[in-house]
């Protein structure tokens, strides 16, 4: 394709490049957050019934894990195809796989009904999941910068960003409705099934708006000179695995202190501090509201100031807050807990914001979708997956204290990786 027929080709509007990056990602996570939700509240006692319900959820924590790990896997995946053939096909499969695999969790029959067989068929579904959101996100972000004017390319890449907390408010907001209707033999026994049912709906409605979409720009230019890669992954770890490293352990700590503050807190507020299903959920989508600030201004921010500074100085703020995790969740009050739910996911914003622009540009067009989607993903094994876990081991052994050292110690990590990142605001896309 010549370069006069790339631009007289279709482009996506503004308004379409920020409705289907923004409500597909809303939709993914959506549907990751409902699961998480689960099983922080259910799912240890209808799928891996234990001794004490301690046991029970600590292997249902232990299951949450397995999304994490399918997501790099989905990222190499989706992230060769949407390298090779265009970003489009790719987020339309990605939204697929995940709408389907979480409407079937809410059909599916729990370990007193199937035995054995509910708990392994939960976790294929929840592999699904991860398979399904390590595609996406990367997709997402790239149909946002790739479209964007270049002094603008952090706030176009906001929006993906925004599709979580959007995503869980609506999660948590309609257990939260259903655990205020519902008693609980209603809500153990069919009640939390609604919110993974109603992911088909929302699927549709996401399908509708992706299908509408076309290649940006940059992808288009760079098949026409002949950049595509046999294997974009290769590559990427040959010739750019210095930024695949960094881009990753910048990730850590983002990912760490969100499913701290939101999947740990809401599993102990209900066992350990006496909360009930809906007033913790009420605290936390108050606080959520934070994120989503958080979010907004370090884009804003990043576009004027650099990439570096906004992402060093939230996660200098995330730090010095894993200190206060003990201090102001232990007593147990409302005041201190919201508080503290809501400096910690306005740190995560301020870190999370600018990571669509961010983890585009550290990489070229021809290998972009893989190297944003995996540094992405793999930043969720290494700063995600076990968190709730080794969370609820260091509460039970040391006390809540090392929880927040733990936190402080992801943020230093992370801190030290975009030290050694170069800035990238003005780099052209190429």
């Amino acid at each position: 394709m010549s370069t006069a027929a790339i631009a007289a080709a279709p482009t996506n509007t503004t308004g379409k490049i920020v409705v289907a990056s923004f409500i597909g990602t809303a939709i993914e996570f959506y549907d990751f957050y409902v699961y998480a939700t689960a099983t922080a509240l259910v799912f240890g006692l209808l799928f891996f019934p234990q001794e004490s319900a301690s046991a029970s959820q600590l292997v249902a924590f232990a299951t949450f894990s397995i999304a994490f790990i399918a997501r790099p896997l989905g990222s190499a995946l989706f992230g060769h195809f949407g390298d090779r053939i265009g970003r489009k096909s790719m987020l339309v499969a990605s939204l697929m796989i995940m709408g389907v695999s979480t409407t079937l969790v809410g059909l599916l029959p729990t370990y007193e009904s199937i035995g054995l067989v509910a708990p392994v068929v939960l976790c294929i579904l929840r592999f699904g999941q991860g398979i399904g959101l390590g595609g996406e996100w990367g997709g997402a972000a790239l149909l946002a910068v790739e479209n964007a004017p270049p002094e603008k390319r952090a706030w176009f890449g906001m929006f993906p960003q925004l599709g979580a907390p959007v995503g869980f408010i609506a999660a948590n907001g309609l257990f939260l409705v259903l655990a205020a209707t519902l008693d609980d033999d209603q809500f153990r026994s069919w009640g939390w099934r609604i919110p993974f049912l109603a992911s088909a709906a929302l699927l549709v409605v996401g399908l509708y708006v992706r299908l509408k979409l076309v290649e940006s720009p940059v992808f288009q230019d760079a098949m026409a000179r002949d950049l595509k890669q046999r294997v974009p992954l290769g590559t990427l770890l040959r010739q750019h695995w210095k930024d695949t490293i960094l881009g990753t352990l910048a990730m850590v700590a983002c990912f760490a202190v969100f499913y701290l503050s939101t999947v740990f807190t809401l599993g102990f507020g209900t066992t350990r501090l006496g909360y009930s299903r809906e007033e913790f959920l009420t605290m936390l989508l108050v606080a959520i509201s934070f994120m989503a600030l958080g979010i907004v201004i370090s884009a804003w921010l990043s576009d004027r100031w650099g990439r570096k500074p906004v992402l060093l100085g939230g996660l200098m703020l995330t730090g010095l807050m894993g200190f206060l995790l003990e201090p102001m969740l232990a007593v147990g009050q409302p005041f201190e807990v919201t508080a503290f739910l809501s400096i910690a996911l306005l740190c995560m914003g301020l870190i999370f914001g600018p990571m669509g622009a961010v983890l585009s540009e550290l990489f070229p067009t021809h290998v972009r979708y893989t190297g944003a989607s995996v540094t992405y993903n793999m930043g969720g094994i290494l700063g995600a997956s076990f968190a709730p876990l080794i969370a609820l081991q260091l509460a039970a052994v040391g006390g809540l204290h090392y929880v927040g050292y733990y936190l402080t110690a992801t943020a230093a990590l992370s801190f030290v990786a975009v030290v050694l990142m170069r800035e990238t605001r003005h780099e052209a896309l190429g």
